[in-house]
C-alpha cells in the first residue's frame, strides 16, 4: 500500500556553526524512503511568504508546516496532529530560519481534526489550529467550495516547506519553495491507484520528478494564484518519477474550515 505521509517527528540537533547550521531531525518510523527536500526549489523568506508557519513541539523543534488564515488561525494537516494535544504543541510565525530566536511563538488553545479523518491516504486530512496568542502576519487567503476549476491539469502551483535534505533527515535549515504542476485525476490514479481519492486529494509534480515535497513538509500550503487550494499530505517516497506529491483538495474542506476559521 502507498501512503508515507510527510511529517516529521523526532528530537532536533541544532549544529553549532552558522555555516552549517541545520535542524536535524529523524524521519518518521514510517518514512522508508530516502527523503529529499523541495528539489529544484529555491530558498525564500517568510517576508515574501508571512502566513508559512513552523508547528513545532512544545521545544520548538519543527515537524510539519501549516498556514495562518486569520491571525489566531492555522490550516495543517489531520495527520499532523494525531496524537498531539494543545500543551505539545507550539506554532511559530516570521522565523525563517529553523535555528533562529526571531518570530512570534504561539501556544495553542484547540486543535480541531477532521472528524472523519483516520489516515492520508484515506482523505480529510485537514486539520485547523486556535492559536492562544495572535500573529502579527499578513494572512493567506483559502479558497471556496466553487473554486474547482483551479485544479486543471498543468496549472501551476507553489509549494513552501522545510523539508528534509538528504538520506537520515537533514532538514533545509531555510524556508524553500518550488513551483509544480497540478496533475490530472486520471494521471495521479495511475501512480496511487486506490489510495488517490480524488474528491479529497490533488496531486502536483512533474512526471519526471525531480520537483516535490517531502519528511517535514506535511500541513505546509500548496499556492495556486497566491491562494491555499491545498495541504502537503503524502506521497510514494519523494521526487521519484511517476509519484508525484498528494495534496488535501481544500476546495472539498472549505466550509468545514470556514467555520473553524470563524468560530
Amino acid at each position: 500500500m502507498y501512503g508515507l505521509n510527510r511529517a516529521r517527528k523526532a528530537a532536533a540537533v541544532v549544529a553549532a556553526a552558522a555555516a552549517a547550521a541545520a535542524t536535524c531531525l529523524l524521519s518518521a518510523p514510517t518514512a522508508v524512503a530516502a527523503p529529499q527536500p523541495i528539489v529544484g526549489g529555491t530558498t525564500t523568506t517568510t517576508t515574501a511568504y508571512p502566513f508559512m508557519m513552523q508547528i513545532t513541539d512544545a521545544s520548538q523543534n519543527q515537524f510539519c508546516g501549516g498556514t495562518l488564515v486569520s491571525p489566531t488561525k492555522v490550516v495543517t494537516a489531520a495527520h499532523c496532529m494525531v496524537g498531539e494535544s494543545t500543551s505539545s504543541v507550539r506554532v511559530v510565525g516570521g522565523r525563517t530560519y529553523l535555528n533562529g530566536t526571531n518570530g512570534t511563538v504561539s501556544r495553542v488553545s484547540k486543535i480541531w481534526i477532521h472528524p472523519n479523518y483516520t489516515d492520508a491516504t484515506d482523505g480529510e486530512d485537514v486539520a485547523v489550529l486556535t492559536l492562544s496568542t495572535s500573529m502579527p502576519y499578513t494572512t493567506a487567503s483559502y479558497v471556496t467550495s466553487s473554486q474547482t476549476d483551479l485544479y486543471a491539469a498543468g496549472t501551476t502551483a507553489r509549494v513552501l516547506g522545510w523539508g528534509t535534505t538528504s538520506q537520515n533527515g537533514s532538514s533545509s535549515n531555510q524556508l524553500r519553495t518550488a513551483t509544480v504542476p497540478i496533475v490530472s485525476d486520471s494521471g495521479c490514479a495511475s501512480s496511487y491507484g486506490s489510495d488517490f481519492v480524488p474528491s479529497d486529494m490533488v496531486c502536483a509534480g512533474y512526471s519526471s520528478g525531480g520537483v516535490d515535497t517531502c519528511q517535514g513538509d506535511s500541513g505546509g500550503p500548496l499556492l495556486i494564484g497566491g491562494v491555499l487550494a491545498g495541504i502537503t499530505s503524502w506521497g510514494e517516497g519523494c521526487a521519484q518519477a511517476g509519484h508525484p506529491g498528494v495534496y488535501t483538495r481544500l476546495t472539498a474542506f472549505s466550509g468545514l474550515v470556514a467555520t473553524q476559521v470563524n468560530s
